[in-house]
């Protein structure tokens, strides 16, 4: 989504007039080849970049809200990463990298930007101590990254067993899967990250916790002393107990060298078929016609997204796919694959080269349930059980992103959420608690899902979707639906009204800080 039109911009080293830049108001311009974001804030001008260091997105169409930076944040209008206004630093996920800050002057009746400024110093903190993190997935790399920000990158051990250093696993079903991205591109961090002065990686699993002496065990025999253990084991793939679904034409898709493997079959593959309606499986879905593929999803639900969305974005999606030539046999289970064909449950056949499951995740709660750590409930979604404060039930120990099951501060619930960018900023909070900080979790649910061009927002959590309220018309892809639940908004839904989103999500962050 490259700007064309960076020649119609005005050149802040020029110039403009104090009056095109009213209180609240951000406005993009040029400074040589620099793209930059001039905004006004309680009377100050600030400049920065306008570009954000996620994807790309123009900073200028986010919202300027409060946030856990004194000055307020920025935050991006695609996947709703924040940056402070006054030192650039990327503050929440899924953006690391921090927007360039520039000088702006204003005198005269005019500002006018005369080149880049130093960031901030990074203040102080106090060491966290030894922290070993077991899982390289959204939240373990997010809380590596953020401790070696603050200069504690030596003290941190990550410990992951996939073969891969961290990546972006969103791309795994999207920009990767589809051929729209290289496989460097799902880096999380540049390779030498995790060398040097940086925190460790250590390529193995963790198969133990010895609690008393607080060390970690991993198969290899390493036995790694805490003061703080994180646990980011993530959630594994489920393979429905169905005739043939361990045959090596039927794939799930959780990491980067799933994707591989996919990418590889899809290249001798006509027709694909995809078990299961869900994110995965449509985004797979998506994936495989761009690579030109025959697919049909089948799944028992009568309209797909339907419980998470309701039937009426349910069928806007279902639209979406249905246009690019994507067949759907809804209501129906699968009996069995036979390595040329689904046969379904009222006896008809889909012809398959491939099968793609997208069945659902289980969290990985193994490790903690053999140290005696407490675990939520299979009826509450599971999950290691944590506190506001994501502290798990035995001292120095946290849980995050999809295995941890945490309390909701604005309903009071207990939520295990397997969202990419919550993850993430699951990992931040724990590392800011390490270096200090005593606030609770409070971080209201994202994510994103996009299909053919087509991108839903989602921000906060309701457990279904019978309750709704309808804004915009969802048949021609332009809504914001509001889920309820006891009585007040709990979730919403929305296609291409970003602000919208931006703005409830900024509203419902600032109820759950209190």
């Amino acid at each position: 989504m490259a700007d064309t039109n960076s020649e119609q911009k005005p050149d802040f080293a020029r110039g403009i007039s104090s009056g095109d830049l009213p209180e609240g108001a951000m406005l993009e311009g040029v400074l040589g080849e620099d793209k930059v974001l001039l905004l006004r804030r309680n009377g100050e001008v600030k400049a920065i970049g306008a570009r954000c260091t996620h994807l790309g997105a123009p900073m200028a169409k986010g919202i300027i809200a409060k946030g856990i930076m004194a000055k307020g944040e920025i935050r991006c209008p695609w996947h709703h990463a924040r940056f402070s206004i006054e030192t650039g630093e990327a503050v929440g996920a899924p953006a690391f990298d921090p927007l360039p800050c520039y000088r702006a002057e204003e005198r005269d009746g005019r500002i006018t930007v005369t080149g880049r400024r130093k960031a901030a110093a990074t203040p102080e903190t106090k060491a966290p101590g030894r922290v070993v993190i077991v899982g390289g997935g959204a939240g373990g790399h997010a809380c590596a990254e953020w401790l070696t920000r603050a200069g504690h990158g030596a003290a941190v051990t990550l410990v992951s067993d996939d073969p891969d250093p961290p990546y972006d696993r969103t791309f795994c079903s999207k920009q990767y899967l589809s051929g729209k991205a290289k496989r460097e591109a799902t880096l999380l961090a540049p390779e030498d990250f995790y060398r040097g002065e940086g925190p460790r990686l250590l390529r193995d699993r963790v198969v133990s916790l010895d609690l008393g002496a607080e060390e970690a065990v991993t198969a290899g025999g390493e036995r790694l002393p805490y003061d703080a253990l994180v646990i980011a084991t993530g959630a594994a793939p489920q393979r429905p107990d169905v005739p043939g679904f361990d045959d090596p034409k039927v794939h799930t898709l959780r990491s980067l060298a799933d994707a591989d493997a996919l990418i590889a079959a899809a290249a001798t593959a006509r027709t694909v078929a995809v078990v299961g309606a869900s994110f995965i499986g449509l985004e797979v879905a998506a994936a495989m016609v761009a690579r030109e593929k025959a697919v049909t999803v089948v799944a028992p639900d009568a309209v797909p997204l339907a419980k998470i969305l309701g039937e009426a974005v349910g069928r806007f999606v279902q639209g979406l796919h249905e246009e690019k030539g994507v067949t759907f046999r809804l209501g129906r289970e699968v009996a069995g694959f036979d390595g040329t064909a689904l046969t379904l449950d009222d006896g008809s056949r889909i012809e398959a080269d491939l099968v793609v499951l997208g069945t659902g995740v289980a969290p990985r709660t193994d490790l903690a349930e053999g140290a005696g750590l407490t675990v939520a409930a299979k009826d509450e979604g599971g999950g290691i059980a944590v506190d506001g404060g994501l502290r798990a039930s035995a001292p120095g120990i946290y849980a995050i992103g999809d295995v941890a099951a945490y309390p909701d501060p604005r309903s009071g619930r207990s939520l295990r959420v397997e969202h990419w960018v919550h993850a993430q900023r699951q990992g931040q909070h724990v590392a800011r608690a390490l270096l200090g900080e005593t606030a609770p979790f409070a971080e209201t649910p994202f994510f994103w899902s996009g299909h053919y061009g087509t991108s839903l927002r989602y921000v906060g959590h309701a457990g279904s979707a019978e309750d709704v309220r309808v804004e915009g018309e969802v048949s021609k892809g332009d809504f914001a639906v509001t889920y309820r639940e006891d009585g007040r908004d709990a979730a919403l839904a929305t296609c291409k009204r970003d602000t919208r989103s931006l703005e409830v999500e900024a509203t419902w962050d600032r109820e759950a800080r209190g």
